[in-house]
């Protein structure tokens, strides 16, 4: 029995053809689409945060100490998913958009932030206990943003590794090398 091949049209393939390039001029115009913080959590991690007792909020943190050596690092007595450095190994090498907010480490000579931890919410670490160490990242970002507030939400896209950080500040289980660091804008919302 001879083999069967499907063989489109001319004009089929040039509309193929068309529409793989326009995708693909879609796709480079856009920026990727947002990479949800649970993912960088394993499912076992995910759910014993959802059975989690409420946390109470009087921390050292609550004095908005974050700042001072330690400040970032989970006090004592907390559920054991807030010390998690469990990662989802197939996040490792993953080009990503990950939206946060910045906590300045280091700045370079015109004040522009190159060393910065990524975290998943507003006031992270100042009024509650900060997050467990898969949902820090460290962003490295040789080319600098300048940061007026850390309750302005980034976007930042780059490669994602599995990577302990341990930092005076905080412990980290990921870093990420930023090829672009922006501001959210209204309009992305």
């Amino acid at each position: 029995m001879p083999a069967l091949f499907f063989l489109p049209s001319h004009s089929m393939r040039r509309f193929l053809l068309i529409l793989l390039l326009l995708g693909t001029s879609l796709a480079r115009a856009g920026e990727l689409p947002e990479t949800d913080w649970l993912e960088l959590m394993p499912k076992s991690d995910q759910q014993a945060l959802e059975q989690m007792p409420e946390i109470d909020h009087n921390s050292p943190e609550a004095n908005g100490t974050f700042t001072d050596k330690g400040g970032l690092k989970q006090s004592k007595g907390l559920p054991a998913v807030m010390y998690s450095t469990k990662t989802v190994a197939g996040m490792s090498g993953k080009h990503i958009r990950l939206g946060g907010y910045p906590v300045p480490l280091e700045t370079d000579a015109r004040g522009r932030s190159t060393l910065f931890f990524l975290v998943p919410y507003p006031g992270a670490c100042i009024h509650v206990p900060p997050p467990p160490p898969n949902q820090l990242v460290l962003v490295r970002y040789p080319k600098g943003l300048k940061l007026d507030d850390i309750y302005t939400p980034l976007w930042v896209t780059g490669t994602l590794k599995v990577e302990t950080v341990n930092n005076d500040l905080a412990d980290a289980a990921y870093a990420l090398d930023a090829g672009k660091v922006r501001v959210v804008k209204e309009s992305d919302l």
